[in-house]
């Protein structure tokens, strides 16, 4: 009689047997054949063989018989789950108790077969194939999870980002060790409660935090945070925070997840825009504000000049007219600094006597302290230097501005000058050669080492929020540098605090050329003068100066009207043009004459260059304010024949 055809296609089927029978094997296998299997066995009956046959792979089953003479079941079931707790196994007893069946259940055996329902067995393999198989399924899908929160992990680690999860109803919060460091705590010490990770934020944040979070639980959206920490140490670190709400099933919240980063450095730099944008819309009104004044004072400076010879018989008179013309400079300093604030005056190195030029801005400097600061001069410098006054101006702001706000209590400013010579051995790192010192000493707080090593960096401050840009002393810096100069700092806590600033001696033949210059040149002249610029008072002023000094003067108020009476008349020897005015600049109008002049000589004059460039191809800068003598003689100069000497 033939094998009845199975009812399904015969499947492959990998199965550790433990029997110590041989025929109750074959039975088994039987079982098996008949169940549609095609069956690769082995079989084993000591607990050694069974652990040696477990570590091959690919077993799909264990069929274990209950009583063995080596072993129980329970040792069997025991064995598998320590050495393949992934292949199931199913034990296979003649008769056996209902409590010994449980027992061996308990003990992790998938099913439990009786010899004579032998029908049972290829169902329950069955089964198991397939439980096994989604068990092995879920397993890979776990580890691959795994895997990708331990690379995920690893990434935010990387970045810098810490990881937080609390529960809702238990406040219990969990903390990355990343996100501890961001908060200025040791791994391991974070509370684990919402209530500690609100006492880690700022007092002054934790409102803003608490309505965030409260909001986006309400609407079921994300929270965006950011707030301030305050470290163990005292600093103080931005922190910004991305949590996500999560619900059950049925839509209720039950937990808050999110991520953490350190944005100090980020904050930082926002706030040095912040200063810049403030300082670059500043620096733009002072700008404005000191071309316009400059015209003024260039009237008025003018007016004065042709009121003087005829108020000489008259002491009363005279001595008014010397007060506006002293108010006048006054304000032209002021004008200066203003342009040295906005970075709009144009760099004009000279050659100067250091201590006249202190000497001349003793009042301004006076005015920037308090009273309960003390000023005080030593001057001792022979020698002259190379370098725009202003330049020295705006170094002597910077350096007492300092030392006032390092003595809120008051206390004493020395600045000193005196001329020093380097030979080698030197208290700092300064060529060999002649210097003029220039030194500004208080008797302030002193500076810590790690704040000198940082004191010329742009935007470094130690001064309040709101007090300082951390501009000023970069500013000093840069000015000595580019004067070919060298600045040293000493200082030591209580002590005070010195800055000391070498400028280059100017060379013999400089000086020899100052020294020996030749007499004044003629103010005279009778070439015909374009006037161009937007000031009425100014204009009218400056053609006024050159008719009485013999010159031929045409005006206009803006390009337009120098391009019409460039076409109208005849030779135009020089243009004076104001670089700064509405429509086309001054620089525009030069190139236009140019390309229908080429021989017109072009002089600029602006109280401040604004966005424009001097160009190259001028023949003179003339500063505002300016006096008629400056006037005439830049005109002269400009004038002179093609290799002609200059004067001066």
């Amino acid at each position: 009689m033939s094998a009845p055809t199975p009812a399904t296609p015969r499947r492959p089927l990998r199965a550790l047997i433990v029997e110590d029978r041989e025929t109750d094997s074959l039975l088994l296998l039987d079982e098996l054949h008949r169940g549609g299997y095609i069956v690769d066995h082995a079989r084993v009956e000591t607990p050694a063989a069974l652990k040696e046959a477990l570590k091959g792979e690919g077993w799909d089953v264990v069929l274990s018989d209950f009583s063995l003479p080596a072993m129980t079941a329970n040792d069997v079931v025991t064995i598998v789950m320590g050495e393949r707790p992934d292949v199931p196994c199913i034990v296979i007893s003649g008769t056996v108790s209902e409590e010994s069946a449980v027992d061996v259940l308990r003990a992790g055996a998938r099913d439990f077969v009786v010899k004579d329902r032998m029908a049972r067995l290829v169902p329950a393999i069955d089964r198991e194939l397939r439980e096994s198989a989604e068990r092995r399924r879920l397993h890979a899908r776990e580890l691959a999870l795994r895997e990708a929160r331990e690379r995920m992990q690893f990434a935010l680690e990387a970045v810098g980002v810490g990881t937080w999860e609390s529960h809702l109803v238990s406040g219990r919060t969990m903390w990355s060790k990343v996100l501890e460091q961001l908060h200025g705590l040791q791994p391991g010490t974070f509370g684990g409660t919402f209530d500690a990770f609100i006492a880690t934020i700022h007092p002054d944040d934790r409102k803003e935090v608490l309505q965030r979070i409260e909001r986006a639980q309400r609407e079921g959206t994300d929270s965006t945070l950011e707030y301030r920490t305050i470290w163990p140490d005292g600093s103080e670190h931005w922190i910004a925070g991305l949590g996500r709400t999560v619900a059950d099933d049925s839509g209720l919240p039950v937990r808050l997840v999110g991520v953490g980063m350190d944005i100090t450095a980020r904050k930082v730099l926002e706030e040095q825009v912040r200063q810049t944008q403030k300082m670059e819309s500043i620096g733009n009104l002072a700008g404005g504000i000191a071309h316009d004044f400059n015209n003024l004072l260039t009237v008025i400076l003018g007016e004065c000049e042709f009121m003087s010879p005829g108020v000489k018989s008259d002491p009363d008179l005279a001595n008014s007219l010397e007060s506006i013309q002293s108010a006048a400079r006054s304000a032209a300093a002021l004008t200066r600094q203003l342009l040295m604030f906005s970075r709009r005056q144009v760099v004009r190195p000279t050659l100067l006597d250091l201590d006249d030029t202190i000497r001349g801005f003793v009042k301004i400097l006076r005015r920037l302290v308090e009273e309960s600061v003390r000023l005080q001069f030593q001057f001792g410098a022979s020698s002259a230097v190379r370098v725009d006054p202003g330049h020295i101006e705006q170094v002597l702001l910077n350096l007492v501005a300092n030392a006032r706000d390092a003595m809120p209590q008051g206390g004493r400013v020395t600045i000193a000058t005196r001329d020093v010579t380097v030979n080698g051995q030197r208290p700092i790192d300064l060529p060999s050669g002649s210097y003029v010192e220039l030194s500004v000493m208080d008797t302030g707080s002193g500076l810590p080492p790690d704040v000198r090593k940082h004191l010329f960096e742009p935007f470094f401050t130690t001064k309040p929020a709101g007090r300082g840009t951390g501009l000023g002393l970069a500013t000093v810096d840069g000015i000595v540098k580019q004067c070919g100069g060298h600045i040293a700092v000493h200082s030591e806590v209580g002590t005070g605090t010195t800055f000391c600033i070498y400028l280059p001696v100017a060379t013999s033949v400089a000086a020899a050329s100052s020294e020996a210059r030749p007499a004044a040149p003629p103010l005279h002249g009778t070439e015909t003068i374009l006037v161009v610029e937007d000031s009425a008072p100014l204009r009218q002023l400056t053609e006024r100066i050159l008719s009485r000094y013999g010159y031929r003067v045409l005006v206009a108020a803006n390009g337009a009207q120098a391009r019409q009476q460039a076409e109208q008349v005849g030779a135009i020897d020089l243009v004076l043009t104001d670089v700064v005015m509405p429509g086309d600049s001054g620089l525009s109008v030069a190139e236009w004459i140019w390309e229908k002049r080429p021989q017109t000589k072009i002089v600029y004059m602006s109280g401040y260059t604004g966005e424009h460039r001097i160009v190259d191809r001028g023949h003179g800068f003339l500063q505002k304010p300016f006096t008629a003598r400056q006037l005439l003689e830049i005109i002269r100069e400009a004038l002179k024949p093609e290799g002609e000497v200059a004067a001066g």
